[in-house]
């Protein structure tokens, strides 16, 4: 039986029944760390999947600008069938049920192959201006997104660290970054393997389905390539990391500069994510994200290996003991 938090809202029959759907059986489908969650729809052999965003916690709106923008490149996000934004209803086209991160748990032999079409994607977005009217995500929004680290999971593991020299170490690795004119290009942030669903009967990078892109912004090339090999959720080995950094430098007019950029905003990434995990625990009620944080110390201590990184990794050093980083999360695997 669904828990009370994924039983549609009442006003979802009525909006089905508007649009052609009535009678439709509606089941969960899935919930994410937002307010937003999904239900599949069923009706007749048609079936479809019904998106509750509800305001004032939620606007679709962003959703559909995107997905409307990625099928005119002819990439494959949901198709809009439906859609009542005042009240957060989106009617979408099913992109089934064969998700990457389960498909490789199930056919480990097709990790190099999948990789390299989920990084071919992002050369193909890349080619592409930003879609317009994109926030901006350049140093100023990287360094306040670095604040979510010593925010919340400091306080958490019980440790004060030095901010103002947090701040100087970050801006000196990425303000280079930020300057070194590979960008802008449409970011789609939340980029992996689970976000991620393999099409059938699609080829080419068509068949990589996109999920979750409502929060896309306009910045730096290297971050989406960062968020599906240095995946939260999925292990993906160095030398996958290092092979598919090597397929998109190929394609890239300034190697060397993207290089320098994907570690830099790798360790943003992960460290940015090391506050929001501990946040959705500590604030949300959201105790699960607790298990992943081992995992984000390893990729994030990849990271810091890079000798660019230097400044970071020595305060990272002096401020952060190893039974902060490990510790606390024993416990929750």
């Amino acid at each position: 039986m669904a828990s009370s938090s994924m039983i549609p809202p009442s006003h979802a029959t009525e909006f089905l029944t508007a649009h052609g759907w009535g009678g439709a059986e509606i089941a969960p489908l899935a919930g994410d760390a937002s307010f937003r969650r999904y239900f599949r729809v069923r009706h007749g052999d048609r079936v479809a999947v019904l998106m509750d965003a509800p305001p004032p916690h939620e606007d679709p709106r962003p959703f559909v600008a995107v997905a409307e923008w990625l099928n005119g490149l002819g990439l494959s996000a949901p198709a809009l069938l439906a859609r009542d934004l005042d009240r957060g209803l989106l009617l979408l086209s099913d992109l089934g049920n064969d998700r990457f991160r389960e498909h490789l748990d199930g056919a480990p032999e097709r990790e190099r192959e999948l990789y390299e079409l989920a990084t071919d994607l992002l050369v193909e977005l890349h080619r592409h201006a930003p879609m317009s009217g994109l926030p901006s995500h350049g140093l100023s929004e990287w360094l306040t997104e670095l604040e979510l680290f010593v925010d919340w999971y400091c306080p958490a593991v019980g440790i004060e660290v030095d901010r103002a020299s947090y701040r100087a170490a970050w801006e000196e690795l990425l303000a280079p970054v930020a300057g070194d004119g590979l960008g802008p290009v449409t970011v789609l942030r939340d980029y992996h393997a689970e976000n991620i669903m393999l099409i059938g009967g699609r080829t080419g990078v068509t068949h990589l389905g996109l999920l979750d892109f409502q929060d896309a912004l306009a910045g730096h090339p290297a971050y989406d390539l960062c968020s599906v090999l240095e995946d939260a959720r999925r292990d993906v080995s160095p030398g996958i990391e290092r092979a598919m950094l090597e397929r998109y430098k190929a394609a890239s007019d300034s190697p060397e500069l993207f290089e320098r950029a994907y570690w830099a905003l790798a360790a943003q990434r992960n460290t940015r994510i090391l506050g929001v995990f501990t946040r959705l625990w500590k604030r949300d009620g959201k105790p699960g994200y607790r298990r992943f944080q081992r995992r984000m110390w390893g990729l994030l201590e990849r990271d810091l290996a890079q000798p660019a990184l230097e400044a970071v990794r020595d305060w990272f050093a002096a401020n952060v003991p190893e039974q902060a980083r490990i510790a606390p999360w024993l416990e929750a695997e």
